[in-house]
């Protein structure tokens, strides 16, 4: 009898071509094949991904996959292959750690791919990946007024001289992403309620934009400054860096 797979493929940052051969030779052969449409977003369009891979691509939403995978996802992997495309790399989510986790207790045979992820990509700003701290996101101010969490975050990695990565909301579905500039301005909207100088118009910053890209912009300033800047299409992501080593000095000036 032959065993049937949910493979769980990382298809990197940027377009169609940042597949592995492994993970494409996998497609190729899957029955189905879904791509996560929640956490992130390529610089191409899911037509160009059809084409390459040559399968049709179902778009899998937050509710999908986290509430409707048993009637979904999983009941298809049971008798056949399914490919559940990420972007970036894989396991990076805990909605996908999550998604794994129930695969396997259903007894369905999987496979993970890798690929590269945000959390590398950082390394072209020449920041150290040792010397950051935990990461944080920023959600969109209107949804959650109260948040402190991404400030909280940056001032316990402040405390250890880490560097500080925000991962910046976004919602395709409606078409919606924060950018450096948003996610700078929370953080200035939460240092007026809380009033520790943890984050001012002074804190030096870095924007990211495209990470992995062709077209990648890294701009590196006073936050202030970067309200100013233009960092083009999605997606977007800020770093505060920590103590520097001076090799990141000498790396960051190309940003300035």
């Amino acid at each position: 009898m032959k065993t049937m797979t949910l493979y769980l493929i990382g298809i990197g940052l940027n377009d169609e071509k940042d597949i592995t051969l492994k993970g494409l030779e996998l497609v190729k052969k899957a029955d189905v094949v879904y791509l996560e449409n929640y956490t992130s977003i390529l610089s191409c369009s899911v037509e160009k991904l059809e084409e390459l891979y040559d399968k049709k691509i179902i778009l899998a939403d937050r509710e999908l996959v986290e509430k409707k995978a048993e009637e979904t996802i999983l009941k298809e992997a049971k008798d056949k292959n399914v490919a559940f495309l990420v972007i970036g790399d894989v396991l990076t989510a805990t909605t996908h750690v999550d998604l794994l986790l129930r695969a396997k207790k259903l007894g369905i045979k999987t496979e993970i791919i890798h690929n590269a992820s945000v959390f590398t990509a950082i390394t072209q700003t020449g920041l150290q990946l040792y010397n950051f701290g935990k990461t944080t996101s920023i959600p969109f101010f209107e949804e959650y007024v109260e948040i402190e969490t991404p400030y909280n975050v940056l001032k316990e990695n402040q405390k250890l001289g880490m560097h500080t990565l925000f991962l910046l909301d976004l919602d395709p579905s409606k078409e919606r992403f924060m950018t450096v500039n948003d996610g700078v301005e929370i953080l200035l909207k939460i240092e007026e309620k809380k009033k520790e100088k943890i984050f001012t118009g002074d804190t030096f910053c870095i924007g990211c934009a495209r990470l992995g890209s062709r077209d990648s912009i890294i701009k590196a300033g006073k936050a202030k400054e970067l309200l100013s800047c233009d960092f083009g299409k999605p997606p977007h992501c800020l770093i505060v860096p920590g103590k520097l080593h001076f090799m990141e000095e000498e790396a960051l000036k190309a940003f300035l």
